[in-house]
């Protein structure tokens, strides 16, 4: 079993920056590939980006390549995501998630965190 717990969002100005958190308990976080997902007022549920066991494999969704950056801390339980230059449809829930792989179904969710971009 692992609980995920993500922090760090809050309401940003359009060009800001704000660092997610996701906390996992269990001593198996290291074994599972990390993602984050979004779903916007409206809007199904999307993928933002994931990332290996090991940390060293990466992917993101086009919509935010080269503005978000997914990182983990094994030692610290943790997944982070980095965004910057935020826009308006950036607004949404994001989600932390666990899983076999990094673009496979996902196993564990976290609560969400809200996300809000002003213009």
């Amino acid at each position: 079993q692992v609980q995920l717990v993500e922090s760090g969002g809050g309401l940003v100005q359009a060009g800001g920056s704000l660092r997610l958190s996701c906390a996992a308990s269990g001593r198996t976080f290291g074994a599972y590939a990390m993602a984050w997902f979004r779903q916007a007022p409206g809007k199904e549920r999307e993928f933002v980006a994931a990332i290996n066991w090991g940390g060293g494999i990466t992917y993101y969704a086009d919509s935010v390549k080269g503005r978000f950056t997914i990182s983990r801390d094994n030692a610290k339980n943790t997944v982070y995501l980095q965004m910057n230059s935020l826009k308006p449809e950036d607004t949404a829930v994001y989600y932390c998630a666990a899983g076999p792989k990094p673009l496979g179904a996902m196993d564990y969710w976290g609560k969400g965190t809200l996300v809000t971009v002003s213009s």
